[in-house]
């Protein structure tokens, strides 16, 4: 597995974390992933994560205008997005921690 495959896994729970805290638009997102340390992710990769999670359900989208000029597309997450945040963050920190305890030698050591 490369490092694309890797990031692909959990960008959708990232981009949930970030819109969670209130509602927030892709260049936001994007500087929000980018000060995260996820300085590989550009707009081909973020605008089709947010399609799918808007198609699931886990976040709304509307149109408005934006006060710098064009109509922007804002982000909000829904309850089911909450939801899925949860079970996210339950799966990430199982897997980050048996994953560790092999790969860094954390507690449980053979």
């Amino acid at each position: 597995m490369d490092d694309t495959q890797l990031l692909k896994g959990i960008l959708e729970g990232c981009v949930l974390g970030i819109i969670q805290k209130g509602e927030t638009y892709g260049y936001a997102i994007l500087s929000e992933l980018e000060k995260a340390g996820f300085d590989e992710v550009g707009e081909g990769t973020l605008y089709p994560v947010l399609t799918r999670l808007d198609k699931k359900g886990f976040i709304s989208c509307r149109k408005a205008k934006s006060p710098l000029g064009p109509v922007r597309k804002y982000y909000s997450i829904t309850e089911e997005g909450f939801q899925k945040l949860e079970a996210f963050k339950e799966n990430y920190m199982k897997v980050t921690s048996s994953a560790n305890r092999i790969i860094c030698f954390e507690e449980g050591e053979s």
